[in-house]
């Protein structure tokens, strides 16, 4: 039974969905909403349905946009002969925060898990191969989770572009900077080693 008037009450079981947002936090988001000035939770309302509505797939990469194709797939300043692979549109987010890719991105929305019951039909795998075959694209760079799905889909997207000849590698996964050895379980350890370059 709750303590609260039903709205309150509502308002802090939809923040409850969200995800790492327990009881207590979601009461302090509902409480905090309550105590925002009527205009303010009025733009924070208007700023969920506006993305909501607005928000869609980019045409070309998969990318989250207003646009029919996203501005980073729309930039003449990219490299094309170039993509870099990743799962979610949270990965093109953080791989634009190092400034040091130029090239362009594709997002799979997802990895190939059986456990999960999710095959290669069912991310953007074939939309990859769609792309390649204009023949601008030399290096495919796959920045898949360093997990066994993440792998997975690394083996299976690797073993579809073998024949074709397209340069195809993986990045690095292994110590953090700042990272001590001793910390490093033995997975890590041998990703490192693997992934070792010249100095």
């Amino acid at each position: 039974m709750s303590f609260y008037a039903i709205p309150i009450a509502r308002l802090i079981e939809e923040f409850e969905k969200l995800p790492g947002i327990g009881h207590k936090t979601a009461q302090r988001l509902a409480f905090h909403v309550l105590n925002m000035p009527k205009e303010k939770a009025e733009r924070l309302a208007s700023a969920i349905i506006d993305a909501k509505s607005k928000i869609k797939y980019c045409s070309i990469c998969g990318n989250l946009t207003d646009l029919e194709c996203c501005t980073l797939c729309s930039s003449t300043n990219r490299d094309s002969s170039t993509i870099c692979v990743v799962e979610d549109p949270k990965d093109v987010a953080a791989m634009e925060r190092i400034k040091e890719f130029k090239g362009f991105y594709h997002v799979l929305h997802g990895a190939i898990s059986p456990m999960e019951g999710i095959g290669p039909e069912d991310i953007k795998i074939k939309e990859l191969l769609e792309r390649i075959k204009d023949g601008d694209v030399k290096e495919v760079i796959i920045a898949t989770n360093p997990n066994i799905e993440g792998e997975a889909t690394a083996m299976y997207i690797s073993k579809l572009l073998k024949p074709l000849g397209i340069k195809t590698t993986r990045i690095a996964h292994g110590i953090p900077v700042g990272g001590d050895l001793e910390y490093a379980d033995e997975v890590t350890l041998s990703k490192a080693l693997e992934g070792r370059r010249e100095i």
